[in-house]
């Protein structure tokens, strides 16, 4: 039986350097966008513990979870802002375990991996600059660019949006915590102080292993009808379980449904929910 920890599983997606830079089959084929916008396959790069016996760790699922639209990569040109989302895996016998997950990006140091992506762009724009290049014969479209050279180059240097010898590459990773209940602030919490930890020019006050072990092996969930208050990196973290007598525990903002769904549909969805019609959330 489950020993009643807050936490089963720290996890840590991304790229692997090893296998390098290959394409994500699930997101569909993309090659006709620009290397930046295309989808890469994402790996779970360590885990901890290995396995625990009341949660066996599903990789494939748990990988494709944390990053589900698989690596994306950016140049310093871009937003970078940390994203963070939740997942729900329901195993065959019904029982549920909660994900939760903190999408950052961090600088590509392996030469190997900016040389690819350099590489992918020369292809994608010679390929684009045969396909869009006009006939030599067609003198005026020629003439309204100067040359036939000077319109593929333009357009050449149009896709041409990294290159090596002068723009930082970046590619996405993510931390997640795996838990048995859905305390979705405070696993927030606690991979923004990870994060933040991470990022910070200063080192934490104590080394990061003893915060992930901490939250893995020491925090207990809290009983029915109480709180638990535990230390994350930079401050206090809180977390309350309802009791038995009361609704089941439900961490989530519903503002975030006003402001995704707005006011109308809210309501149209309360009102199916009501007269017990089947409701399907399609997203993007």
């Amino acid at each position: 039986s489950a020993p009643g920890r807050f936490a089963d599983y720290f996890v840590i997606c991304g790229l692997d350097t090893e296998t390098g830079l290959e394409p994500d089959e699930l997101s569909g084929e993309n090659f006709e966008q620009t290397p930046l916008r295309r989808t890469f396959k994402s790996k779970v790069l360590a885990r901890y513990p290995e396995n625990v016996e009341w949660n066996p760790f599903d990789q494939d699922a748990v990988g494709m979870l944390c990053m589900p639209k698989g690596l994306a990569f950016k140049t310093q040109a871009d937003s970078r802002e940390p994203q963070f989302h939740s997942f729900i895996i329901t195993r065959e016998d019904g029982s549920r375990t909660f994900g939760f997950s903190l999408t950052f990006f961090e600088e590509v140091t392996s030469k190997q991996i900016c040389s690819a992506m350099q590489t992918l762009y020369h292809m994608h724009n010679a390929e684009y600059d045969i396909l869009h290049t006009p006939p030599t014969n067609d003198k005026e479209s020629c003439s309204s660019a100067g040359d036939c050279n000077g319109t593929s180059v333009s357009k050449l240097q149009r896709f041409n949006s990294y290159d090596i010898s002068r723009d930082t590459l970046y590619v996405s990773k993510c931390i997640c915590l795996i838990t048995p209940m859905s305390f979705m602030k405070a696993c927030k919490k606690v991979l923004e102080q990870l994060h933040q930890a991470v990022t910070s020019p200063q080192p934490p006050p104590l080394p990061l292993e003893s915060y992930i072990y901490n939250i893995l092996y020491e925090v207990p969930l809290p009983p029915a009808g109480r709180s638990l208050k535990f230390s994350g990196v930079y401050g206090p973290i809180i977390c309350q379980r309802p009791s038995t007598s009361e609704l089941p525990l439900f961490d989530f903002p519903v503002k975030e449904v006003f402001e995704l769904l707005g006011v109308e549909n809210v309501v149209q969805l309360f009102t199916c929910a009501l007269l017990e019609f089947q409701i399907l959330l399609y997203s993007q």
